[in-house]
């Protein structure tokens, strides 16, 4: 009894971390979209600033709070690498998604790491993939669709090249997702894994913008762009708000979750994002919700719910082994 209460606890506090987590990440659209809206900067140069400033708020943050997060062991600095490889690509691909395909398919896209993660977390790392984890990835994916706006077929005109890249996005982003449980089992703490992946991520990025890309790509165009933003106080300002706050708390948050639960359910809790978007659209920008992005908000926060109640009734060497 002891174990099975033990476990239930973990997954009550991984589930409360991962919701926590879809709330911080939604607010980062706002940010993104002031600066994109106002400045016009290219999507990979942002990328790329707001990687740089995770790093630049992590380094003096850990250094004062606890300095051995500062230094990774030298045997998992490969491994991080990689990771920040896995980062950079997943925010390439992201953007370049919305770009092609705009915003609401993009999203719905992106949210295919759902199934990606709940598939190759099975294949990959044994995690168990229940008929309660299935249903609630296609509820939930189809709530993305309906609260993003991508149930409107006009929305899907874009070409099956630009599907492919959204596609691709996803499948980063469940790759994300899969590296960051695995860091956890190595026994990475969470935040030297965001300051290692972020860091690498913008080496990353910056070879990307310096390469001789096409424009559509969203790199910068000539050296000089890197510095797209100028001698604009306030456009630095809100870059360095969006890193220094919601993704520094969003993707750590998420990590330490994945501490908790398995990649595939924190990868489904954290489809909750669309949902908090929307309410804060509607109460920071005053854009209504319609019924049917009401709809589909329901369906994500009943598809959760479904997988929460489904992990608790497990038996408790079921959720042991898992």
């Amino acid at each position: 009894m002891q174990l099975a209460a033990t476990d239930r606890a973990r997954i009550a506090r991984g589930t409360s971390i991962a919701v926590a987590a879809a709330a911080v990440l939604s607010t980062t659209a706002i940010f993104i979209r002031y600066l994109t809206e106002t400045t016009h900067v290219p999507a990979l140069v942002l990328a790329l600033w707001r990687d740089v400033f995770v790093v630049a708020t992590l380094v003096p943050a850990l250094g004062l709070l606890c300095p051995r997060l500062l230094r990774p062991e030298r045997r998992h600095l490969r491994y991080l690498a990689t990771y920040g490889l896995v980062l950079a690509a997943f925010n390439a691909l992201w953007t370049v998604s919305v770009a092609l395909n705009g915003a609401a398919v993009a999203t719905v896209l992106v949210y295919s790491s759902a199934a990606f993660t709940a598939l190759l977390g099975r294949l990959i790392l044994a995690e168990p993939l229940s008929w309660a984890k299935a249903v609630a990835v296609a509820v939930s994916l189809g709530g993305c669709a309906l609260v993003s706006g991508a149930s409107d077929a006009a929305a899907w005109r874009a070409g099956t090249a630009s599907i492919l890249v959204g596609v691709l996005a996803g499948l980063g982003y469940a790759a994300y997702s899969l590296m960051g449980r695995s860091a956890a089992v190595r026994g990475l703490d969470p935040w030297t894994t965001v300051l290692a992946t972020f860091g690498f991520a913008s080496v990353f990025l910056l070879v990307a913008n310096l390469l001789p890309l096409p424009p559509a790509t969203g790199v910068a165009s000539r050296p000089a762009d890197l510095f797209w933003l100028g001698d604009s106080v306030i456009a630095w300002g809100v870059l360095f708000v969006l890193a220094a706050g919601p993704t520094v708390a969003g993707f750590g948050l998420y990590n330490v979750s994945l501490g908790y639960l398995p990649s595939s359910v924190a990868n489904l809790i954290v489809t909750m994002e669309p949902v908090f978007t929307a309410a804060i659209a509607f109460l920071v920008l005053d854009e209504r919700l319609s019924g049917i992005q009401v709809a589909g908000s329901v369906m994500i926060v009943g598809a959760v719910l479904l997988l929460r109640i489904h992990e608790g009734r497990q038996p408790a060497g079921e959720r042991a082994a898992a």
